[in-house]
């Protein structure tokens, strides 16, 4: 039975850990981009300024809400993501693929923002 305790305790410490890299590499993302940090923290608005960030009308949020609709519109989006930032298709794969590792790429790399056009 200890043996379990110890396990959840592991993966609690693996999860906290991860969470606190993707939010580092968000807020760094966000800032690149002249959006405040902090607002990768806070439910919807992130999602909001991740819009903002692509390029993309604000009621593209209702379309993430649509099985099915919102894996295409992701997919799109992080792909606009990428190409905000200069790289191509193949970053958008690896965001779809190992979105930790390749989030931290962008987000620390030396990418910089290129202002898509504004939403209409």
């Amino acid at each position: 039975m200890e043996i379990f305790q110890g396990m959840y305790l592991l993966f609690i410490i693996l999860g906290l850990f991860l969470a606190i890299i993707l939010i580092a590499a968000r807020w760094r993302i966000f800032t690149k981009a002249n959006q405040p940090g902090w607002a990768c923290l806070i439910p919807i608005y992130n999602a909001l300024i991740f819009l903002r960030i692509i390029g993309k009308p604000w009621w593209w949020i209702l379309l993430f809400c649509i099985p099915i609709v919102n894996i295409v519109f992701l997919v799109w989006a992080l792909n606009l993501l990428s190409k905000s930032f200069g790289k191509g298709e193949g970053f958008t794969f690896g965001l779809i693929l190992l979105p930790i590792i390749f989030e931290l790429i962008l987000a620390f790399g030396d990418a910089k923002y290129m202002i898509p056009n504004p939403p209409k």
